[in-house]
């Protein structure tokens, strides 16, 4: 591209960033926003796990809440635009299955429990986890 082509935009809106806040919108943003959902996830799932199981160490929800939050960040986009054949609204099924085979399977294992408990206890943890989100969404208006 030439220096005429570039100087030659539009707007000045064009060539600023989307992301207009303190983070930034780079490497410090996903490092604070996977830790941010990974402690909601755990959080919930503790919650859960506690609801189904009983008294259980906080430790073993810390160790399966990043995985759904992982998969959850790096499926985002499929949600919010159109990738090849997959549309947005198809994109969001395909992220919220991703998300809790991923956390059924880190249940599973960090709880050492058999797939019926753990498909169980996925099915509280995405409830208790949609029940907070909501109630926190309503209170500080993050969308």
């Amino acid at each position: 591209m030439d220096l005429v082509a570039l100087l030659s935009v539009a707007s000045p809106a064009a060539l600023a960033p989307l992301q207009t806040d303190v983070t930034g919108g780079g490497i410090f943003a996903l490092v604070i926003t996977f830790l941010l959902t990974a402690a909601f996830y755990a959080a919930t799932l503790h919650l859960a796990a506690t609801f189904f199981i009983g008294d259980v160490p906080s430790q073993r929800a810390a160790y399966a809440g990043p995985v759904p939050a992982a998969v959850s960040i790096l499926l985002g986009r499929y949600g919010i635009e159109s990738i090849g054949f997959v549309s947005p609204s198809l994109g969001i099924v395909i992220v919220l299955l991703a998300t809790l085979v991923a956390d059924a399977i880190a249940i599973s294992v960090s709880y050492r429990i058999s797939w019926r408990p753990a498909a169980v206890l996925t099915g509280l943890h995405f409830a208790f986890a949609a029940v907070l989100g909501f109630a926190l969404n309503n209170i500080f208006g993050f969308f």
